[in-house]
């Protein structure tokens, strides 16, 4: 891959899904479709929605571990984030993601104490292409 940043920031721009995954309770690894991220910071730092009451929320609040899975279906490659997740449930970082629609799944608004905001900050990655993978870091 001759550029990550470009690479990975396409994929995650023009992806409809993504796939965040995570250990829960009984230690065993999960993986949840997701809306694709709302904001991103490079490709480092990525923001999705989810519901405050949702297993996914208890098992990063007991470990912020996490995977982040981008997919390109397309040109069958794909890209692995390994990083933490940060549950945000503060009003500027609501509404910073928050878009028209979103009342279908939070009926209190941005107010709704069961929507909140998933913060993944990427540590390091691994990019399948053309029947190949190759590691690589996250710049700071």
């Amino acid at each position: 891959m001759r550029d990550p940043e470009k690479t990975l920031g396409n994929m995650a721009d023009k992806a409809k899904l993504a796939y965040l995954s995570y250990t829960d309770e009984a230690g065993f690894p999960t993986t949840r479709a997701m809306l694709a991220p709302r904001a991103r910071e490079g490709v480092r730092v990525f923001y999705l929605t989810t519901n405050t009451s949702s297993q996914k929320v208890a098992a990063f609040r007991r470990d912020p571990h996490a995977s982040l899975y981008f997919v390109d279906t397309r040109f069958f490659r794909g890209i692995s984030l390994c990083g933490r997740i940060e549950v945000l449930e503060d009003t500027e970082s609501k509404c910073r993601i928050w878009r028209e629609g979103d009342e279908r799944y939070y009926p209190q608004g941005v107010d709704d104490p069961d929507y909140c905001v998933l913060k993944f900050t990427a540590q390091k990655g691994r990019y399948y292409s053309n029947f190949k993978s190759e590691d690589f870091e996250i710049p700071d």
